[in-house]
């Protein structure tokens, strides 16, 4: 799949470029490897061909998810003390702060009904 078929369904809007209309008339275009390598070093660290392996993979992703969730609890928290005790803060920007947090503690508490839901249905199958 090509980056303008990805952005299509992504977007569900219609995309036209000039790889569109080579791949319409049966021409495949090519790549040179200088532009390949052009492309990969824009990317930078956010390349996903990484060779380093990844362990406890499900278990640092939800690591990771629950931390973040607690970090905008505690940005929440700071922001609304110091808009409380007079500080430089602004309204908005607690308010902001506020529903971030809210929104991530809502859809964290999602996941953990629906990774529920997935052990109990296990834990019900016939063996």
């Amino acid at each position: 799949m090509d980056a303008l078929s990805a952005i299509k369904m992504m977007t569900g809007s219609t995309v036209t470029g000039p790889s569109n209309d080579l791949t319409q008339s049966g021409v495949t275009p090519s790549i040179s490897t200088q532009d390949l390598q052009k492309i990969n070093s824009d990317l930078g660290p956010q390349s996903t061909t990484s060779t380093t392996p990844v362990s406890g993979g499900f278990q640092n992703l939800l690591t990771n998810f629950f931390g973040e969730v607690n970090d905008k609890q505690a940005a929440a928290s700071d922001a609304l003390s110091g808009l409380m005790s007079g500080k430089n803060v602004s309204l908005h920007q607690a308010m902001i702060s506020m529903e971030e947090a809210s929104v991530s503690f809502q859809m964290m508490v999602e996941v953990r009904n629906k990774l529920l839901d997935s052990y109990q249905e296990l834990m019900r199958m016939q063996v």
